[in-house]
């Protein structure tokens, strides 16, 4: 079967400089590319055909013969050696990887070729503040040791003002590659460490880093409202990149401290308060604190039992999000009298012996308890 035409597979003209057959060679091995054509059998031989016509095309003297003598240049020995052999791939697929996988693989090349200074790392506080503090917000400043750019090189990394060099070994790539049988591994510059430049005079301050270790103190709001586990980001307040790179971000993660009055779930408040004996038989009123140092006067019903609820509304904690403010919850805790006189004993055991249905839960418990025994005994 007759070759097709190298200049047809690649779709470009038979006059196509070499930009033009480097950029029509792009867009076929993007379009063919085997691993993006999954559903069709054939994908795999049109991009080794265009590989071949690539390597052909790209090189001058085999361009030259190619245009001359056609696909006869090449055989027999001509034109030194079969085009689209093994190295030869691997060095056609060379020119388009990071087209291919750049996206993929965190390629960070900027327009100029070079790689972009790396970013600074983002950086966690842990905050810990009182159930107080984030019922009102506060602001709040803390200390962080982080790496801020060098005021000595102004975070260039370089002595005196001198610039940086492009990194011989990768020529400013950052990564260089090397050939293993069929592929080419990419890996980082061992020499610039992925930064594409080196530097001949570094900084004596930041040893040519272009960002030294310090403290840094930042004021920080925290709303109203935050709770255990809310995480406050502060953008470009983390380390300074490596030579003028951006900085990352500083995430400060909140945990409130537990209250020795009130217990929190989500918005909402719970207080438990203890009354007497009395006060639950008889009813009355009592004062019981407000998470905003306030008092509030709540009425105790006759015959009110321990675990009792009562609701006072919108004095709970205010909403992170959104207007409002959720509930406060009062439980009740019914305390039994400790270390009796003799005669507040003889006052209880003649009150227990004139009550008759002033206990109901004990009557139905015990009522229930005698049926129980009655149905095992028969």
């Amino acid at each position: 079967m007759a070759k097709r035409d190298y200049y047809e597979i690649l779709g470009v003209s038979k006059g196509a400089g070499a930009d033009e057959i480097k950029k029509g060679y792009r867009t076929k091995a993007k379009e063919l590319h085997p691993d993006r054509n999954a559903d069709n059998p054939k994908s795999e031989a049109q991009f080794k055909e265009a590989n071949e016509a690539y390597e052909v095309l790209k090189n001058a003297d085999k361009k030259a013969a190619y245009d001359r003598y056609g696909h006869a240049a090449f055989e027999n020995g001509m034109g030194g050696g079969r085009a689209g052999g093994q190295g030869d791939f691997a060095s056609a697929f060379s020119d388009v990887f990071d087209d291919l996988f750049g996206d993929f693989m965190g390629n960070q090349r900027g327009a100029s070729g070079g790689r972009r200074a790396a970013r600074g790392n983002d950086l966690r506080y842990n905050l810990r503040i009182d159930l107080e503090e984030a019922f009102a917000g506060l602001q709040n400043t803390i200390t962080v040791p982080t790496a801020v750019g060098c005021d000595t090189c102004s975070g260039t990394g370089a002595e005196g003002g001198s610039e940086a060099q492009t990194c011989p070994t990768c020529s400013g790539m950052g990564k260089v590659r090397a050939q293993q049988g069929f592929f080419t591994v990419e890996r980082t510059c061992p020499t610039c460490n992925g930064m594409g430049q080196s530097i001949k005079n570094p900084c004596k301050s930041c040893h040519g880093q272009g960002r030294v270790e310090k403290e840094k103190s930042l004021s920080v709001n925290i709303p109203a409202g935050v709770e255990t586990g809310t995480r406050i980001r502060l953008a470009g307040e983390g380390e300074a990149g490596m030579r003028g790179g951006p900085a990352g971000d500083l995430y400060i993660f909140i945990e409130v401290r537990n209250h020795k009055l009130f217990e929190r779930e989500g918005s909402n408040l719970f207080c438990r308060v203890p009354v007497s004996m009395t006060d639950a038989a008889l009813g009355g009123d009592i004062e019981v604190p407000t998470i905003d140092g306030g008092r509030s006067r709540v009425k105790i019903p006759q015959g009110s039992q321990s675990g009792r609820q009562m609701r006072l509304r919108a004095k709970g904690m205010p909403a992170l999000r959104g207007a409002g403010a959720g509930d406060m919850f009062i439980e009740l805790a019914v305390e039994t009298p400790v270390n009796l006189t003799s005669k507040q004993k003889e006052l209880l055991r003649e009150f227990d012996n004139l009550a008759e249905d002033n206990n109901p839960q004990s009557t139905s418990f015990f009522s229930s308890v005698k049926t129980f025994w009655d149905g095992m005994k028969g």
